[in-house]
């Protein structure tokens, strides 16, 4: 009897791990069969938060970095990756830190959106929209399906909630009524997407609708994305006010009476990573699951960008990782005052010289863990320019080096007109020179 209970026993053990393998993959597999969706709906899914925070803790190394889960990156080999395309990009200078397939075309499900809120924040700040204005939801915007927030053909909301919508909860619908809104149809919206990725040397890239939903020929890369990504979060700041929202309700208006509706973010980074700012998810059946995530940490904002990862518990891990890997092995240079530059001469101006002035602070992000107070300034000057000098005009340059390697320059820049002497001016200096 004590022989067969043991038996009995070590079954039941050996046969538990598999069984609740088989759960977790089963439901990762439902998420991906979604048809047609271009998120998952991970609002409702609070058990699978707490999954989630478990793969996403952070544990400081023995030099004080960070990294993800169990492992950690080597500095050689670069963080592990599992997602066949990815890229790591420092945001203020736009450095790529890592890459993996950076240019490999895949379709990037609701990442899609990033460049739609880039759209709709570029009609905001050319005054075309504004916040409070109210956008009326058509039949085409509401029939979208997916990842939406029930928008009925005929509700009015105002452009601040349709932002939330589509960063929070990654809405369909509210994306094609905010793309009717600014430029009349989801056709012209998209080819302005287009016009505006081209802008942004986007060279891989082709949308066909605003919100992400599997379309044959719709395929960017994790380059592109992080491009896109990096001009939403430096030219709109605000940006991320909105994609740091965890829950909130909105409420829907319509002949049926009125109801609140509660957003969710789709992006658990925002719960789960202490540095996170941002930025948008996405998944759908053919793209698996995609993520550009932005994070900063000590004054240094990195763009983690994941495509086509398995399961949405991969694509943490996966950005968690670049994200650790980025603060861990970049330092950034930051000029805190630029050092006066001297004036230059004028030929045939009524001043002598003009003054000058460096166009912007230099700032280097470094990758290599060299000691950056050992960077080198040096001004090179024109010898002269000729009047009439403009203000603006460029008068020479401020190189910077680092162990005798150039790492950048900033332009040194006039500071104020000089007019060409006449001669009137010409006689009104001699007399000057000569009386006493």
């Amino acid at each position: 009897m004590k022989v067969f209970l043991s038996v009995v026993l070590c079954v039941m053990l050996c046969i538990q791990p598999v069984l609740a393998q088989e759960d977790t993959e089963a439901g990762e597999a439902a998420e991906n069969e979604m048809p047609g969706s271009a998120e998952e709906q991970e609002g409702a899914k609070t058990q699978e938060d707490d999954q989630v925070e478990e793969t996403s803790e952070t544990q400081e190394n023995s030099e004080g970095q960070e990294s993800a889960g169990t492992e950690e990156p080597s500095e050689q080999a670069g963080p592990q990756i599992s997602a066949p395309s990815a890229i790591l990009m420092e945001a203020s200078t736009g450095q790529v830190i890592y890459e993996k397939n950076p240019d490999e075309q895949r379709p990037p499900a609701s990442v899609t959106k990033v460049m739609t809120l880039l759209l709709i924040f570029d009609a905001i700040e050319s005054e075309q929209i504004r916040l409070e204005d109210m956008v009326t939801t058509s039949e085409y915007a509401a029939s979208m399906g997916g990842s939406q927030v029930f928008l009925e053909p005929g509700e009015e909301q105002t452009v601040e909630t349709m932002i939330k919508c589509i960063v929070v909860a990654s809405a369909n619908d509210a994306c094609v009524a905010m793309a009717e809104y600014i430029a009349g149809s989801e056709e012209e919206f998209v080819k302005r997407m287009n016009e505006r990725a081209a802008g942004l040397g986007m060279a891989n890239t082709h949308f066909v609708n605003c919100n992400g939903l599997d379309t044959d020929g719709h395929l960017t890369t994790a380059r592109d994305i992080g491009l896109m990504s990096r001009e939403l979060i430096t030219s709109y700041p605000q940006i991320r006010d909105y994609a740091m929202i965890w829950m909130e309700n909105i409420t829907h208006t319509t002949e049926k009476g009125t109801t609140e509706f509660g957003l969710t973010n789709t992006n658990k980074l925002v719960r789960h990573y202490e540095y996170t700012t941002g930025l948008k998810t996405g998944s759908t059946s053919l793209a698996k699951f995609c993520i550009s995530a932005t994070a900063e940490k000590n004054g240094m904002e990195m763009i983690a960008v994941i495509m086509a990862a398995e399961t949405s518990k991969n694509r943490t891990k996966d950005a968690i990782a670049l994200l650790n890997y980025g603060f861990g092995k970049c330092s950034v240079y930051q000029e805190e005052e630029a050092e006066k530059t001297p004036d230059i001469p004028v030929k045939g101006g009524i001043k002598e010289t003009a003054g000058t002035a460096q166009e912007e602070l230099f700032s280097y992000v470094d990758t290599s863990g060299a000691n950056l107070s050992s960077i080198e300034r040096k001004i090179e000057m024109k010898k002269s320019i000729k009047a009439p000098v403009k203000e603006g005009q460029e008068a020479g340059t401020v190189r910077y080096y680092l162990d005798g390697k150039e790492i950048g320059s900033v332009r040194i820049l006039t500071t104020e007109k000089v007019k060409k002497m006449s001669y009137p001016d010409a006689v009104e200096n001699t007399v000057e020179k000569f009386l006493p």
